[in-house]
């Protein structure tokens, strides 16, 4: 296939074009390579996929060294004009959306670059796909989404109308817009819910690379809500195998689905929702001690109460992923966090 690949210097978008390509599919890889957090790390992952910092220019594609079927262009989701440029002279076979603006508390900082990237800049894949033929897209949403939602686990039977941050209300909306270009235009549009998700190459403005750092640099780690919150922790790897499986699997129509008695994950329309997590979350302090564990050396803890726009815990029901394309995470914590502190020493 012949698929663009959105947020490609990102932790998850790096991930994913490396084993797309390692698998015989031709990518275009896009990205704004913004500031939000250390651009060094984004144009680590590049290098990784045999992209040279030196050869990016604004809107200009520039072929991978490694890969021959890589190229990556530098341009951001909300430039309509670039976006429809792309479209038109790429002509993809499927899309994956992954570029955002990320991060719950970020939002609260800076809203506007949440609408301008999530909301502007995902209208503009929509509107590629419509005008250009791609009838494949699946993008990325949030756990975040679940919101107030106190019933664990989440599952997407579940209704998500009660976000806590601007970051969960914009992903929220993606959601919605894509229902509405599959009913209308027949656009196949799968929407992933991602659980917190590490591993090498992960952000630095996460719980694994934030702790990792101040233990070895001897700083205390900032424990929110004194510990007591859990995470459905996922390795990178177990999330972009179940990327791959639903770009190779696009969504149809439920025939079962009843208006009169609608289920929000599916539709008459070409419209499907998953959870993609671990389906077993870990408390805040295990994954602590597995840090700790890993690096041999005991953190020093300042405890705080919860942050506004945060969640006590998070819990995936992956079961519309394991039935649909026989999906299920297999990576074990302990070995997905030796992997990733092997990754942070050799890189750092």
């Amino acid at each position: 296939m012949k698929i663009l690949v959105t947020g490609t210097a990102g932790f998850i978008g790096h991930n994913l074009t490396k084993k797309l390509l390692e698998r015989g599919d031709e990518v275009t890889g896009i990205d704004n390579i913004n500031d939000y957090y250390d651009v060094n790390l984004k144009y680590g992952r590049l290098k990784d996929l045999g992209i040279d910092k030196e050869a990016i220019k604004e809107k200009t594609a520039v072929t991978s060294s490694t890969y021959p079927s890589h190229r990556f262009m530098k341009l951001d989701l909300s430039d309509r004009a670039g976006m429809e440029k792309l479209f038109k002279e790429e002509q993809f076979d499927a899309v994956c959306n992954l570029a955002a603006q990320a991060g719950v508390r970020y939002s609260l900082e800076n809203p506007h670059a949440y609408v301008d990237s999530n909301v502007v800049g995902f209208l503009n894949i929509l509107e590629g796909c419509r005008h250009h033929g791609v009838k494949n897209l699946c993008y990325a949403s949030s756990s975040s989404v679940y919101g107030l939602n106190k019933s664990q686990p989440f599952k997407t039977s579940d209704h998500t109308d009660h976000p806590v941050s601007l970051y969960a209300a914009t992903k929220k909306s993606n959601e919605m817009m894509a229902h509405t270009y599959a009913h209308l235009y027949g656009i196949q549009t799968t929407g992933l819910r991602f659980f917190t998700v590490y591993g090498p190459w992960g952000r630095p403005d996460m719980a694994p690379m934030l702790f990792t750092d101040a233990i070895l640099h001897d700083r205390p780690i900032k424990v929110f809500n004194y510990g007591e919150m859990s995470r459905d922790f996922t390795y990178i790897d177990d999330i972009t195998d179940g990327v791959i499986k639903v770009l190779d699997n696009p969504a149809t129509p439920n025939p079962d689905w009843n208006p009169q008695n609608p289920t929000p994950e599916s539709s008459s329309a070409p419209y499907k929702i998953y959870n993609i997590g671990n389906n077993q979350p870990v408390s805040l302090m295990k994954f602590i001690e597995t840090i700790e564990a890993k690096l041999g050396k005991i953190a020093q803890k300042e405890m705080l109460p919860m942050q506004p726009g945060d969640v006590q815990s998070t819990y995936a029901d992956v079961t519309g992923l394991i039935n649909d394309m026989d999906y299920k995470p297999d990576t074990p914590l302990d070995e997905g966090v030796e992997k990733f502190v092997a990754w942070y020493k050799d890189f750092y």
